[in-house]
């Protein structure tokens, strides 16, 4: 048995990134480890959030050690807890790293644990170079690179930029596991009924936090192709707005879409995501840059064909043409797919593939790459 530490955002921080490392912990519970969770008191400043609440509604998930300690921008804090964490001696530290912003408290604290010379530290990396750059970026990372052991990532894209920061650090990649605490699949009647969804039309779904790099425009221009005006199809927009919302709703208007796309562009609660996957037909990433997505990883869990575009980790896990398509990111191509895929009804036959391969994704390769790291 091992004593380990995650850092990184858990409840009652919401998001992809929190919710994965609440599901690791449950994992690594299950496995027969003790886990705590350290999160933030303070995780980023408003000017660096776009959305409406960092903050999820609803209790604490049961079971789980999370303690709100870390201020990201107090570095007495930092000093603070990384000579606590010292003291304590984990065997192993999983630290999540997505934004060169949390480098400076994150790269301490750490330096401080492994000072300890006990304790391994494992960044578990969604991002290395972030899809929205800012001046700094690599000088910031590269304080965060040097305070670890060894890294696993979830994509080539993300392993070859930490590489390119230490070419001889102890990596692993592996797949991102599924995102299976979202609800069991529920019947796709009962789903739209649930969304007050016309059950006459079949559903596009685009989920999540909406940013400039995730392509949303070239989706409305794809759907607003006249071979697709004649289907019964619409277009479901499920999450905040990260960007600035105008062009977004102007691009509507101007491609006469406005009876055609659903926005739903509050934060969709964890409690509601299985109804927006099992009302959707198909699950469409248009994204413009990408290293790997949760989002595909909900849409494996509900058995859902998925077109995805050729960037990043995306086209390493979806199977062209046998589970979904792989796309460039450009409108017409799209258009092409989505016409191909509604008009040779080739949902049942997509699902089905998507189904078997969806057990390549277990949490416990994701234990297993990162225990693989901690003992090299």
């Amino acid at each position: 048995m091992a004593k380990i530490k995650i850092i990184g955002p858990a409840y009652p921080y919401r998001g992809g990134i929190a919710s994965g490392n609440e599901r690791l912990a449950e994992e690594f519970i299950r496995e027969g480890h003790q886990v705590n969770i350290e999160t933030f008191t303070v995780q980023y400043p408003a000017i660096l959030f776009p959305g409406k609440t960092q903050y999820v509604d609803g209790p604490a998930p049961k079971n789980l050690s999370i303690n709100r300690t870390i201020h990201s921008m107090n570095p007495l804090n930092w000093l603070k807890i990384g000579q606590r964490i010292r003291r304590e001696k984990p065997d192993l530290v999983v630290v999540r790293y997505w934004l060169p912003f949390l480098a400076p408290c994150l790269g301490t604290i750490l330096r401080l644990i492994r000072k300890n010379r006990h304790s391994r530290v494992i960044c578990l990396a969604d991002n290395v170079i972030p899809h929205e750059k800012r001046p700094g970026d690599k000088l910031l990372t590269s304080y965060f690179m040097n305070s670890i052991d060894g890294l696993v990532a979830m994509s080539q894209k993300v392993l070859d930029d930490a590489l390119s920061f230490r070419n001889k650090l102890p990596v692993k990649q592996t797949v991102h596991p599924l995102f299976d605490n979202f609800g069991e699949r529920i019947d796709r009647e009962e789903a739209l009924q649930t969304l007050q969804l016309d059950p006459q039309f079949s559903y596009l779904l685009f989920f999540g936090f909406i940013r400039d790099y995730k392509g949303l425009d070239i989706l409305f221009q794809a759907f607003a192709d006249e071979r697709l005006q004649k289907l019964p199809i619409k277009l479901i927009v499920a999450g905040e707005f990260y960007s600035k919302p105008d062009k977004y709703l102007q691009l509507i208007k101007d491609l006469h879409l406005e009876n055609r796309i659903i926005l739903k562009t509050d934060f969709i609660p964890n409690n509601q995501v299985n109804r927006y996957f099992c009302a959707a037909n198909i699950i469409v990433q248009p994204y413009k840059s990408a290293t790997q997505s949760g989002v595909t990883q909900i849409g494996f869990h509900f058995h859902k064909p998925m077109l995805v575009t050729n960037v990043g980790g995306l086209s390493e896990i979806i199977l062209h043409k046998q589970m979904g398509y792989v796309v460039e990111p450009n409108p017409s191509e799209i258009a092409d797919t989505l016409l191909d895929f509604f008009e040779n009804h080739r949902e049942e036959q997509f699902s089905k593939k998507v189904e078997e391969e969806k057990k390549k994704f277990a949490w416990s390769n994701m234990t297993k790459a990162i225990f693989n790291v901690y003992n090299t």
